[in-house]
C-alpha cells in the first residue's frame, strides 16, 4: 500500500487531490456535536496543503436515499474543517455537477475544498457496478490523484471507496495507514491478557467478530443492550429489555465454545432498570432502580450495567495487556445510565494496557463523558469498519488502495 508520504515525495504542488476523508459527524440540526473525525483527516489535509496541492475532501454524512438532502449537508463539516485549519475552505453545493467543477477549477496552491455528500448521488452507494462506475468518472474528472483516508468508510463498496482509486494514482492518507497499524496490534503478535468489551444495542452486529475473537481473546465482557439476549440465553427474565430472540441459539453456542476454549466470557451481574425508556432531550431524571441480572422484573428494562458490574468489569480489564472495546454499556447519552459507560472507560485510562475504543459510539461517549483522548492506546474512527477487520474480512476500500 503506498503511503501518503511517497506520494508526496513524488511532488503535488499544484495538482488536485481527492481525500475521501470520513466526515460522518452527529449533527443536532446544523451544529456539530463531535468534530472528532474532522479533527482525524486533519494530518492528511494539512500536509497536502503545506505541499501545494489542491485538496478536494469528499465524504458521506448520514444516510440520504441518494438525492439532495439539506439535513445531510456538508456544510458545518466544511465550515469546521475551516476552523481546524484555520483557513478559508472552499464549499461546492453539489458533488459532480457546476458547482462542483467551478470551486474546483478555482482552487489554487495549498487551498482546500469540499464537494457535497457523497451520497446525494445514486451511484455512490449502487450495487451495479456501471452506476457506480459511472459516477466514480464523474469524480475522477475532478482530481489527478487519489488519497484514501475515510476509514470509517473502508468497508464500504462504494463508488468514492472501491472503484474510484482503480482510475487515480493513490495512496493511504495518515489515518488510514495509522488504524491499519493499531488493527494489526489486535491481530497478529496480540500482547496478553488480551480483554474485548464489547456493547451497544445488537447482539446482531456483533457476532462475527464474537466468533472470531473467541479464536483470539482470553476474556470478552458483555454490556450494552445486546447483554439481554446473552442473559436470556441463559434461561434469566430479561423484561421489556432490547431482545433478539432469533440469535439465542448462536449466543448459547459462543457461551459453549468459550468454555471449551478456556475464553472467559463475563456477564453483568447487576443492571439498571425502568419501566420506560429515558427522555435523551430534556435529561430529565429517570430514577433508574438496581436489580440483580436474573432478577429484572417483567415490566422493566435493562438499560446499564449495575455498580457490582463495573466493579468487577474494572477489575478484568486491570490486568489486561491490549483491550479492544466497540459499544457503550448503556444509555449513555443519558446521566442516569452513564456510569457503566464510564466505568469502563476510567477503568482503560487507570489500566497499562494497549487500548483500542472502536469507533462510533464507543468514541463519542470518551469524548462527551470528559475523557481525555491521549489517555487511550487509539480512538478508532470506525466502528463498523473496525469490528469488519477483525472478523478477519477483506476490506473494499483497504483492497482498492493496494498497488
Amino acid at each position: 500500500m503506498k503511503t501518503i508520504d511517497q506520494l508526496l515525495a513524488e511532488g503535488v504542488a499544484g495538482k488536485r487531490v481527492f481525500v475521501r476523508a470520513d466526515l460522518n459527524v452527529p449533527l443536532d440540526g446544523t451544529r456539530i456535536t463531535d468534530d472528532g473525525r474532522i479533527r482525524a483527516v486533519l494530518p492528511t489535509v494539512t500536509k497536502l496543503a503545506e505541499a501545494g496541492a489542491r485538496v478536494v475532501v469528499a465524504s458521506h454524512l448520514g444516510r440520504p436515499k441518494g438525492a439532495p438532502d439539506p439535513a445531510f449537508s456538508l456544510a458545518p463539516a466544511a465550515a469546521r474543517l475551516g476552523e481546524l485549519l484555520g483557513a478559508d475552505v472552499a464549499f461546492a453545493a453539489d458533488t459532480v455537477g457546476e458547482s462542483a467543477k467551478a470551486v474546483v477549477a478555482g482552487l489554487a496552491d495549498g487551498h482546500v475544498a469540499v464537494i457535497e455528500n457523497l451520497r446525494f448521488n445514486p451511484g455512490e452507494t449502487s450495487k451495479d457496478d456501471a452506476e457506480r462506475g459511472a459516477f466514480a468518472d464523474q469524480l475522477a474528472g475532478l482530481a489527478d490523484l487519489y488519497v484514501g483516508d475515510g476509514f470509517g468508510a473502508v468497508h464500504r463498496k462504494h463508488a468514492s471507496v472501491y472503484d474510484l482509486p482503480a482510475r487515480l494514482p493513490h495512496a493511504a492518507g495518515y489515518l488510514i495507514a495509522t488504524e491499519v497499524a493499531v488493527l494489526k496490534k489486535l491481530t497478529e503478535d496480540v500482547k496478553r491478557p488480551y480483554v474485548v468489551v464489547l456493547g451497544g444495542a445488537k447482539v446482531s452486529d456483533k457476532l462475527g467478530v464474537i466468533d472470531h475473537l473467541l479464536e483470539k481473546a482470553d476474556r470478552i465482557l458483555i454490556g450494552g443492550g445486546m447483554a439481554y439476549t446473552f442473559l436470556k440465553a441463559q434461561g434469566y427474565e430479561v423484561g421489556i429489555s432490547l431482545l433478539q430472540e432469533d440469535q439465542i441459539p448462536t449466543v448459547r453456542e459462543y457461551l459453549e465454545r468459550a468454555k471449551a476454549k478456556g475464553v472467559e466470557f463475563v456477564l453483568p451481574l447487576d443492571v439498571l432498570v425502568s419501566p420506560e425508556f429515558p427522555d435523551l432531550k430534556t435529561k430529565a431524571p429517570a430514577n433508574p432502580s438496581v436489580v440483580a441480572a436474573d432478577a429484572i422484573p417483567a415490566d422493566q428494562e435493562g438499560l446499564d450495567i449495575g455498580p457490582e458490574t463495573r466493579k468487577l468489569y474494572a477489575s478484568k480489564l486491570a490486568d489486561a495487556a491490549t483491550v479492544f472495546w466497540n459499544g457503550p454499556m448503556g444509555v449513555f447519552e443519558h446521566p442516569d445510565y452513564a456510569e457503566g459507560t464510564r466505568a469502563v472507560a476510567q477503568a482503560l485510562v487507570d489500566s497499562p494496557a494497549f487500548s483500542v475504543v472502536g469507533g462510533g459510539d464507543s468514541a463519542a461517549a470518551v469524548r462527551i463523558l470528559g475523557f481525555d483522548e491521549k489517555a487511550f492506546g487509539h480512538i478508532s474512527t470506525g466502528g463498523g469498519a473496525s469490528l469488519e477487520y477483525l472478523e478477519g474480512k477483506t476490506l473494499p476500500g483497504l483492497a482498492a488502495l493496494e498497488d
